[in-house]
């Protein structure tokens, strides 16, 4: 029989030194031998590239003093695999590198100076393709794969290049590209060239047109179809991100799927991708709806097959990539109660099969201390829906009384979405007893642009506001003590938690933030380049919004903070410098407010050391117990 226990006092076999323990997998490629797959692995602060060849053992193809790990952006798009070679972005110098399959020692193609990211090779292996950025220019740049030559922009221009393609016969590449103060999810255009090769030299961009997209339409991935017919894309002309299909000749345009659910997502990062390209005209793609996603097979025909049966458990899908002869499909799957894996479809059998190919993670946390998502919805103040996520206390050993302390769990972003993906941080706390509300506050992403577009100008508004909600709501439905609320966020999440310790004191328990904004006027002056206009649509533009800008900056409101806080904040931070949480804690020492301030060294915008991720949730476990559950 379970122990009766106080909720937030459970044992749990999720500590957090095994969470210190876990790996990140990330960016599944097949070589082009259809023989060979290879994907990354964040292994502590350092990125390892792993392959696999039929039959064998996976093995780390880069030395263990080189970490894999490209910085365009906020990062992504770290490597590809072609013609028996990895080429792969290293952290030290942002060169793009060269490393046999067969065995050897990389070498650099780049030269080094400026950041490479999202490496792809030509159809015959004598070019690579790849976007750069120098000295807050971006440009999409090609190379020779012996890396003999100097490297040549293909295109200019543009504030922002992403996801390049390249045509089965070679002379045609697609991309992404778009600029300030617009973000991928706001408008982008599809850009297709076709490409010409002077004798001795690189191949030069002949004619480029726009082929879709604009300021108030946002494409993502761009994937030419294997028999070179026709080109695929997500839209979300229609309001939902949609699957198009646009055939290169005539031109003619066709939308492969509808419906309220999105099959894109927003490209906060390089090396996103959603659309697989299957041999005869069919696809696979993910699609989202509230939240949970599945794989969708698209037929020739246009006929929609769903796949989800087939790959049970797997809630989350990213990064879906097919084998050369069509008959695999690579990708990383987790769900919330599964923690990610590198995973093969076999599609050529009948069902298909899932075989595991990689585990980020030992997996032998037992089922019934595992909480399960449950989406919801719940009525925002002024009455619209809002929507979110909901885990229960989950640990078979222990029962509580009564109703349990929630966590109300702000994401990122601030357009970004919650998914029901693994989330250690989450079974981290159900699994101690506590319940957790991810809410995906008016102006996140997965319930189509219009929901989306309603954070323009309202970020620090809606959602606050709807966080709240959300609690509230749990509370009316017995789902979560009114007592012992917490919020808790990182990044844009955590200007979140401070806002509404400023707006709602008292109705938190405690806040926990994490690299949170405090301060508008600093966040649009110090951030990089790629959110460096972001808040003209959040918040409004520079001058004129400056009011607007103090009234959602939490540090001019500091002192109206009176609940406990825990801060935590990486020294290194480039999207979030220290010096905004360094402000909010002085403020809570000079009035004696309870606070924690925790600073880690050599660490970013988020944790990566295993050694910083075990005290992050020691310090975290003793905060709550302290303020929380013993207050």
């Amino acid at each position: 029989m379970p122990e009766q226990r106080m909720y937030g006092l459970w044992s749990s076999p999720i500590t957090p030194r095994s969470l210190a323990a876990s790996m990140r997998l990330s960016e599944p490629h097949w070589d082009t031998d259809g023989r060979t797959l290879g994907w990354v692995e964040g292994r502590s602060d350092r990125g390892v590239l792993v392959v696999q060849e039929d039959g064998g053992a996976p093995r780390d193809l880069t030395p263990g003093d080189l970490s894999v790990r490209a910085f365009v952006g906020y990062g992504g798009g770290d490597f590809t695999l072609a013609h028996g070679a990895a080429y792969f972005v290293a952290q030290h110098d942002q060169r793009i590198y060269r490393q046999e399959l067969a065995g050897g020692s990389p070498r650099p193609i780049t030269p080094a100076f400026g950041a490479a990211s999202t490496p792809r090779v030509s159809p015959d292996g004598r070019w690579l393709l790849y976007v750069h950025t120098y000295e807050d220019v971006d440009a999409l740049a090609i190379v020779d794969t012996a890396g003999k030559h100097w490297p040549t922009k293909l295109a200019t221009g543009s504030d922002f290049y992403m996801q390049p393609a390249w045509h089965p016969e070679g002379d045609q590449i697609a991309w992404i590209e778009w600029d300030h103060p617009n973000m991928p999810w706001d408008g982008t255009r599809l850009k297709l060239a076709h490409l010409a090769f002077p004798e001795g030299g690189l191949p030069v961009v002949i004619s480029a047109t726009v082929e879709a997209g604009g300021p108030d339409t946002a494409i993502y991935q761009p994937e030419f179809t294997p028999d070179a017919v026709s080109l695929l894309y997500v839209s979300d002309h229609s309001g939902w991100g949609h699957v198009y299909r646009r055939h290169l000749v005539s031109g003619e345009v066709r939308e492969l799927t509808e419906g309220d659910s999105d099959f894109g997502e927003p490209a906060w990062i390089q090396g996103q991708y959603r659309v697989a390209a299957l041999p005869g005209g069919a696809a696979i793609a993910v699609r989202s709806k509230d939240a949970f996603d599945s794989l969708t097979l698209i037929h020739s025909t246009g006929d929609l097959t769903d796949l989800s049966s087939r790959h049970a458990g797997y809630t989350s899908i990213t990064q879906p990539a097919v084998s050369p002869d069509g008959t695999r499909l690579a990708f990383i799957g987790s769900g919330g109660q599964q923690p990610p894996r590198v995973v093969v479809m076999e599609l050529h059998q009948r069902p298909p099969v899932v075989t595991v190919i990689r585990r980020s993670d030992t997996e032998i946390t037992p089922r019934d201390v595992l909480s399960k998502p449950r989406a919801i919805s719940w009525p925002s103040f002024d009455g619209e829906p809002a929507h979110g996520l909901y885990y229960a206390p989950a640990n078979g050993s222990f029962v509580g009384t009564g109703a349990p302390p929630l966590v109300v769990l702000v994401h990122g972003g601030p357009t970004s979405q919650a998914r029901a993906a693994w989330s250690a941080q989450v079974q981290f706390l159900t699994s101690r007893g506590y319940a957790v509300l991810y809410p995906n506050y008016r102006g996140s992403t997965g319930y189509g642009r219009d929901y989306m577009l309603k954070l323009r100008e309202s970020w620090g508004i809606f959602d606050v506001e709807d966080s709240r909600a959300g609690a509230e709501y749990l509370v009316r439905e017995g789902l979560a003590d009114g007592s012992r609320l917490v919020i808790m966020g990182g990044s844009a999440g955590g200007f979140t938690v401070l806002l509404s310790l400023v707006r709602f004191q008292g109705f938190y328990r405690a806040g926990v933030s994490m690299f949170g904004v405090s301060n508008q006027f600093t966040l649009a002056a110090d951030t990089h380049k790629f959110e460096a206009r972001y808040l003209d649509t959040m918040l409004g533009p520079l001058p004129e919004a400056a009011a607007v800008y103090r009234e959602r900056s939490p540090i001019f409101s500091a002192n109206a903070i009176s609940d406990p806080v825990a801060l935590f904040q990486g020294d290194i931070d480039r999207v979030v410098p220290r010096e905004q949480s360094d402000s909010i804690a002085a403020s809570l020492r000079a009035r004696g407010i309870p606070h924690e301030y925790h600073v880690y060294e050599g660490e970013g915008h988020g944790w990566r050391k295993a050694e910083t991720i075990e005290k992050f949730y020691t310090s975290l476990d003793r905060f709550l117990r302290q303020y929380v559950l013993f207050a």
